[in-house]
């Protein structure tokens, strides 16, 4: 990969663009966070929508500048709107972005997660430990949505499923690995309340569809929305050191956002 300042400042540049172009974000994504998903993205810049009815999403997709699949509240029917609504991102070059939400837990999230991955060519993958380890064929344990182990690394679990998806491959926690058949990158942003607050996994994923919408580098996508969603909260827990105040000052700070912090502010190593 090439070195991280370069990626850094790469990434800073797209969030200014992102605010200039306001690129339209389709989300398929879950209930639970729903509303915080489509705010995250108001306040990076970018606009979103959530439309999930099969009879539209080849339409609303050919509208957005990237597609956010987010299987949290799975369904049958929304896995073939995710099918429908991937297919067509692909024949038009936008990228798409998966969230396996809770594959590992049953088999159903899994097996959904991996006729996604071989119905549609997804761009980047993000997960948690579990969820992508699991993908990817390494033994690993989820309870719910929640990681609970597994028996690789994170570094290992992305560089492994890059490789066997074709690829970048996200594995966020306490430190985000990036990783696709170039490298990998360890971006240590971020503050321990995140991990207080329901579907700010989900939020990442919706921010990293907001960078592929303006640059066509997939690790630059991910760096920057992890880089910028990390330094939102470690200024929000400055202001609020509870969950309920946390969650109201991520907001604010997501809003507040600019290039410099994250020129100034990002934790980025690669090798």
């Amino acid at each position: 990969m090439e070195p991280a300042r370069q990626q850094i400042a790469s990434a800073a540049a797209v969030l200014t663009r992102i605010r200039e172009q306001r690129p339209l974000v389709h989300n398929i994504t879950n209930f639970v966070v729903m509303n915080d998903t489509a705010n995250a993205l108001m306040h990076i810049g970018a606009a979103p929508v959530m439309a999930h009815a099969p009879e539209e999403v080849e339409e609303m997709v050919a509208l957005a500048g990237a597609l956010v699949l987010n299987i949290g509240t799975l369904s049958r029917e929304w896995l073939g709107a995710m099918i429908i609504a991937g297919r067509a991102a692909n024949a038009r070059n936008i990228p798409v972005i998966l969230d396996p939400v809770g594959a590992g837990a049953t088999r159903f999230r899994t097996e959904s997660s991996l006729r996604l991955l071989e119905a549609v060519n997804v761009q980047i993958l993000r997960g948690n430990p579990g969820e992508i380890a699991t993908l990817a064929g390494i033994s690993a344990q989820v309870r719910g949505v929640d990681s609970v182990a597994a028996a690789a690394g994170s570094r290992e679990i992305a560089r492994t499923a890059a490789a066997k998806f074709g690829l970048t491959a996200v594995v966020t926690g306490a430190e985000d690995v990036i990783a696709d058949e170039r490298g990998s990158l360890l971006v240590g942003n971020g503050h321990p309340l995140m991990a207080e607050l329901t579907g700010t996994g989900c939020m990442a994923s919706a921010l990293i569809g907001a960078f592929a919408a303006a640059n066509a580098d997939p690790v630059v996508s991910a760096l920057g929305a992890l880089a910028g969603f990390g330094i939102a909260g470690e200024k929000a827990a400055v202001k609020a050191m509870v969950p309920g105040s946390f969650r109201v000052a991520l907001m604010d700070e997501l809003y507040l956002l600019t290039a410099e912090d994250i020129l100034a502010g990002a934790r980025v190593a690669g090798e």
